[in-house]
C-alpha cells in the first residue's frame, strides 16, 4: 500500500475524506506568489519575472497530495494606481479572495513593508479565519527579521502557526505552508482529476508563455505595454501537430520596431525562446508564427481589457 492508498485508509477510520480548497495568493507585485505558484505544482504554470505587475489574470495551479487537493490562484500584484489596468487588475484579486476557502498571503522579507505592503495586510486581516501569511525569500541576505512583528502588529488576531517562512525559489518551506492550508481546508470531493497541473487552456498558455519570453527580453518601459493575441490555432497533418499565429501587440509604432529589433534579431529571439518552453509544457509539437502589430492605446480600451482580463 503506498503513502496516498495509508493516508486514505487512515482518513476512512476517522469518518473523513480528503479535502480540497480553492486557494488565493495574496501579496505585493514581485513578493514570489508566480515562484510559489510553479514550485508548489512543480510545472511552470506562471509567469515568472523580475519586473513587477507581470500577472494579469487569476491563473490557476493545482496541487494533489496525500490529504486532497489544493487549487491555487495566483492573483495580480494587489498595490495602488488609478491607472485603468491596474484598477481591473484590483478589482481581480478582491474578487478572488471572496470567493476563496483559504487565502496565501506572501510577503517578501527582503524589503521593508512601507504603505503598500500595509494595504495587502489590511486587506489580508479581513480574512482572519481563513489566511496563512508565508514570509518569502528567507534565504535572501537581506531578508529582515522585523517583517514577523510587522505581520502581528497588523493582523493581530492570527495564530502563530499560520505565520510561516520559505523560500519559493529554493523549495524551502513549502511543505509546511501546504499543510497549513490543509489544516483550513474543508472536507470535499476533488475538483481535478490528478493528473491536471493547471486548468489553462492551450491558447492561454501559448500567449502567456510567449508574453513571458518577451517581458524578460524587453526594457523596463515596455512589459506593461504589451499583450499577445492569439489569432488563429489549428491542427495540421495526422500527429496532433498545432498550427499558431501569434501577435505581440504593442501601444505605439516606436515599440513594434524595439520589439521587431534589429534585423528581425529581437522578435526571433522571443520566438526561439518561446518555442522551447512550448516544447517542455505541451506533449505534442506547436509551430509557432510570431509578429507584432500595434493596437494603439489599448490599455485605456474597455473591451481589450475585458477580454483580456474577464471579469467573474
Amino acid at each position: 500500500m503506498n503513502e496516498k492508498e495509508n493516508a486514505k485508509s487512515a482518513q476512512e477510520e476517522l469518518g473523513i475524506g480528503d479535502k480540497t480548497a480553492l486557494v488565493a495568493i495574496l501579496g505585493r507585485p514581485s513578493a514570489g506568489k508566480s515562484t510559489f505558484m510553479n514550485t508548489a505544482c512543480q510545472e511552470p504554470v506562471s509567469i515568472v519575472s523580475p519586473i513587477p505587475q507581470t500577472t494579469r489574470n487569476a491563473i490557476r495551479g493545482i496541487v494533489n497530495t496525500s490529504l486532497g487537493q489544493l487549487v491555487f490562484v495566483d492573483t495580480p500584484g494587489y498595490h495602488e494606481s488609478d491607472k485603468k489596468l491596474n484598477l481591473r487588475l484590483k478589482t481581480v484579486t478582491e474578487e478572488e479572495l471572496t470567493a476563496a476557502d483559504c487565502i496565501l498571503y506572501i510577503i517578501d522579507t527582503t524589503r521593508e513593508p512601507g504603505s503598500e505592503e500595509e494595504m495587502n495586510a489590511s486587506l489580508a486581516a479581513k480574512y482572519t479565519d481563513r489566511l496563512v501569511v508565508a514570509l518569502n525569500k528567507i534565504d535572501a541576505k537581506e531578508s529582515k527579521n522585523s517583517i514577523r512583528s510587522f505581520v502581528k502588529s497588523m493582523i493581530p488576531n492570527l495564530p502563530d502557526e499560520r505565520i510561516l517562512e520559505m523560500s519559493a525559489k529554493n523549495d524551502q518551506g513549502i511543505n509546511e505552508v501546504l499543510k497549513a492550508l490543509f489544516n483550513l481546508a474543508p472536507v470535499a470531493p476533488a475538483l481535478y482529476t490528478e493528473d491536471m497541473y493547471t486548468d489553462q487552456d492551450v491558447a492561454f498558455r501559448i500567449s502567456e508563455i510567449v508574453r513571458g519570453e518577451a517581458i524578460n527580453r524587453l526594457s523596463q518601459e515596455l512589459p506593461h505595454c504589451l499583450y499577445v493575441n492569439i489569432s488563429d490555432i489549428e491542427p495540421r497533418g495526422t500527429n496532433g501537430k498545432l498550427w499558431v499565429r501569434a501577435f505581440l501587440c504593442v501601444e505605439r509604432e516606436s515599440q513594434k520596431g524595439m520589439v521587431i529589433g534589429k534585423g528581425a534579431s529581437m522578435i526571433k529571439e522571443i520566438r526561439l525562446a518561446s518555442l522551447k518552453k512550448i516544447a517542455e509544457v505541451f506533449p505534442f509539437k506547436i509551430d509557432l508564427d510570431l509578429q507584432v502589430k500595434v493596437d494603439k492605446n489599448w490599455r485605456q480600451h474597455d473591451n481589450v481589457l475585458t477580454r483580456l482580463i474577464p471579469k467573474n
